[in-house]
């Protein structure tokens, strides 16, 4: 049978999944994913994730094609020889707190349906003008495209992904001329999942969802279209998947998007601060075992707190800003910690799944979890009880699995709509059910 090699890079680590339709995932190679702040800036270290994926992509051997999926938002700047003008900068970075754009926020809003974040990349380009590296560059690229132009020599920027920047139009999904009138750089055309993109020693480098999220949505293992999706991780994406966006005024001030899905789709969703704050406070803790931790934290009792608030964004004294914001002493327990961490994300995905039926006029049946909060049984259930829904939990490789999938279409080996891939993650994936307590 065909193998695919899927290149998933997440905040803190990357990989190389192989894999074949209907079969399980092999993890070929993981690397670390290590930021470095150098003179005060948070920058990722794009090289060594480089050389981590073509390392995997040796360890993974023959396949018939690699697609390339990650974070989205960050780019790399390229001058006019396409080389990289230094390392791109970290989404944490805090070169975007103060940043003002000159269009309205209701204007912004009406042409690219995003909500408004300082992390997304037409914030992160305002940031960067007038700055020696800005004002020599000639291109950007989008993290999964610049490495599908390092392993192949073409240029372009995948749509799912694209559609996060700030400056794309929704309606047209191609870049909005007002929006890039000005810019000194350029931007490079848009392609779709799908698309061969070229070739890397002889193996074709495919078009995926690049955006990851674009890539778990695929990989949801829905039955009709009554479902919301968090893909939950180090950042929750919680939504529904949608034909067309909301742009109501409604939908802009409950902070909600709609970026690109797969085949057109509209995700509309919005972003949880998800896990982050969890992982960053096991990092303190030593990396405990986190089935026992969990199994203790259920036995606490919940405090709340607004895990949306910014002070959670940054790294470093996780504990201390999480205790602060539950009026909790400093020497509070891991257990309770994680308990107030989990009940505050079971109700923020609550809140979030919601307004997203409320203001897309939807309704939803079940809430499938994806990704490692997959994992995450204490979250699972406080979520279905949060919700008052189902919860099906898994698979956890839906990224890789969606974006395994798409290459799969792409040769020939399977056909059909997002419905037809959904089908065969159903008979082949491993799903848990959550049911709400006391219903």
């Amino acid at each position: 049978m065909t193998t695919f090699a899927a290149v998933d890079l997440g905040a803190s680590s990357g990989r190389v999944m192989v894999g074949r339709v209907g079969e399980g995932l092999r993890e070929a190679h993981r690397f670390a994913n290590e930021p470095v702040t150098t003179n005060g800036t948070l920058h990722w270290d794009i090289l060594a994730l480089y050389r981590g994926v073509l390392e995997g992509l040796r360890k993974a051997g023959p396949v018939e094609s690699i697609g390339i999926d990650s974070w989205a938002v960050d780019y790399g700047l390229l001058d006019a020889s396409g080389a990289l003008i230094g390392n791109p900068v970290h989404y944490r970075d805090a070169r975007t707190e103060n940043v003002q754009l000159d269009i309205p926020d209701e204007d912004l809003y009406e042409i690219t349906g995003l909500q408004k974040l300082p992390i997304n990349t037409i914030y992160q380009l305002a940031a960067a003008r007038g700055t020696p590296q800005f004002a020599i560059a000639r291109q950007m690229l989008l993290i999964p495209d610049l490495l599908a132009y390092w392993l192949t020599g073409e240029a372009g920027a995948e749509y799912t992904n694209a559609s996060t920047t700030g400056l794309l139009d929704v309606r047209t999904r191609e870049w909005s001329a007002p929006l890039i009138d000005g810019l000194t750089i350029e931007l490079p055309p848009i392609r779709q999942p799908g698309e061969v993109i070229g070739e890397h020693d002889g193996t074709k480098v495919v078009a995926v969802g690049s955006h990851d999220t674009a890539s778990a949505v695929v990989g949801v293992p829905a039955a009709d279209e009554h479902f919301a999706y968090i893909s939950c991780g180090t950042w929750s994406l919680v939504g529904l998947e949608l034909n067309e966006p909301v742009l109501t005024a409604a939908s802009r001030k409950a902070n909600f998007t709609n970026e690109g899905g797969v085949d057109g789709t509209i995700r509309y969703l919005r972003n949880v601060m998800g896990l982050w704050p969890l992982q960053e406070c096991m990092r303190e803790w030593g990396s405990p075992d986190i089935g026992e931790l969990l199994r203790q934290a259920s036995r606490e009792k919940p405090v709340l707190i607004d895990l949306d608030d910014p002070v959670f964004m940054p790294p470093g004294n996780m504990t201390g800003r999480v205790a602060k914001a539950a009026g909790l002493p400093s020497d509070t327990s891991p257990a309770r910690l994680t308990r107030c961490i989990v009940d505050s994300l079971a109700l923020a995905h609550r809140k979030a799944v919601e307004q997203a039926q409320e203001l897309s006029g939807r309704h939803v049946d079940a809430v499938h979890i994806v990704g490692g909060g997959a994992r995450n049984e204490l979250l699972c259930q406080l979520t279905a009880d949060a919700c008052g829904l189902p919860v099906l939990a898994g698979p956890v490789e839906a990224t890789a699995l969606g974006n395994l999938l798409i290459q799969a279409r792409a040769a020939g080996v399977i056909d059909g709509d997002l419905a037809a891939l959904r089908s065969v993650l159903r008979r082949t994936q491993q799903v848990i059910r959550y049911l709400p307590r006391g219903r």
